[in-house]
């Protein structure tokens, strides 16, 4: 009875951190477009997409957690490295565009802070999704929960990016991190295609 309930405590745990996910994702898609649309931020926008493809795995691991058994858990696994393929291609079409067009986007407080904390939020949400992940031996939320850090990764380039835009006037410091975050982003997806749920 102790393993039951241990095991439905962990699923619960599961459940909260991918519910406070989805609302911090929901939430951040609409500061990033107001804070997009007033810089002129193609990163800032980009990063709004990038909280899309969150929200859209964080769905599948609450469906895969309510009910979970085999087959669940290989739709989930392909549905996540999807969207970790999603995300490299997404990153390297934005920044490619960005750096080719030599954009220049006004600074940005608001993104600057939302990002900024952002970052702090999906790093700490990706670390309890490793530990409960790993203690329900469930490898759709552990995949998940790197989709997260990815999340998290690409909030402290846009971040770092945004900074030196306004500070030093480097505008093409935040697509050439990004190019960093889509090897890794393809590298966790091809993994996720291969291995089995």
């Amino acid at each position: 009875m102790g393993n039951l309930d241990r095991r439905a405590g962990l699923t619960r745990s599961g459940f909260l951190l991918e519910g406070i996910t989805l609302g911090w994702n929901v939430v951040g898609i609409i500061i990033l477009a107001i804070a997009a649309v007033a810089a002129g931020s193609v990163a800032l926008a980009g990063f709004g997409l990038d909280s899309l493809i969150e929200i859209g795995a964080s769905t599948v691991v609450i469906w895969e957690l309510s009910g979970s058994n085999e087959q669940r858990q290989r739709v989930g696994m392909r549905l996540i490295a999807n969207a970790f393929l999603l995300l490299a291609v997404y990153l390297a079409v934005q920044s490619t565009v960005v750096i080719f067009l030599g954009f220049h986007a006004h600074p940005s407080n608001l993104g600057i802070i939302w990002t900024g904390a952002t970052a702090v939020v999906m790093f700490l949400l990706a670390a309890g999704k490793a530990r409960v992940g790993g203690a329900l031996q469930n490898r759709v939320l552990q995949t998940e929960g790197k989709v997260t850090l990815v999340d998290g990764l690409l909030a402290t380039a846009v971040v770092l990016g945004l900074a030196l835009n306004a500070s030093l006037g480097w505008w093409w410091a935040d697509p050439l991190a990004a190019y960093v975050l889509l090897i890794y982003a393809a590298k966790e997806g091809s993994s996720a295609l291969r291995k089995p749920a």
